[in-house]
């Protein structure tokens, strides 16, 4: 018999809590809400950031060498910037691994965790697969209204299986 809680779940943490840094009081001193930003966004404000300050400091370093003082009052900069530049490329390859998947896929995700397993429900579908628990029910509703799966109730619950063919049959009788 299938346990159920008696109280709804609370969702997991899917990141660690970040720390404050001085790279974060440097936006937030300048109004820039770094949080708020999407990835990409932050990528493109680091190097508005970034390549105005290495090409001054590159041209006070060997074109104006008088000014070289300059360097030490805007060098500072690249930290937070360097910082931020870090974070959003972080924050890009850590979303490619979320992109979403097309109905497609997400329906042969599903069969494959068919195949893997006899019989399963749309809980345990959605626990293997990238799917909820409505969509996984969803599709397995409407697999079986077609005729692609064997629809078992068990225990009070439903449970979605693969059709057996006469091979398979075979094999449990052990012909």
């Amino acid at each position: 018999m299938e346990q159920r809680p008696d109280r709804e779940l609370e969702k997991r943490r899917t990141r660690h809590a970040r720390r404050s840094s001085d790279a974060d009081e440097f936006w937030d001193g300048i109004g820039v809400d770094v949080e708020g930003m999407s990835p990409r966004a932050q990528v493109i404000t680091s190097l508005a950031v970034l390549i105005p300050v290495l090409l001054g400091a590159a041209s006070v370093l060997f074109l104006f060498t008088n000014f070289w003082w300059l360097v030490f009052v805007f060098g500072w900069t690249v930290f937070p910037g360097f910082s931020l530049l870090l974070r959003g490329i972080a924050g890009l390859s850590d979303s490619e691994g979320r992109k979403e998947i097309p109905g497609g896929s997400k329906e042969r995700e599903l069969l494959s965790v068919l195949r893997e397993h006899e019989e399963i429900s749309p809980t345990r579908a959605a626990m293997e697969t990238s799917l909820t628990v409505e969509e996984a029910d969803n599709m397995l509703k409407e697999l079986a209204a077609k005729g692609h799966l064997d629809v078992r109730v068990r225990g009070g619950g439903i449970f979605y299986g693969l059709w057996k063919g006469e091979s398979d049959r075979e094999l449990e009788e052990g012909r």
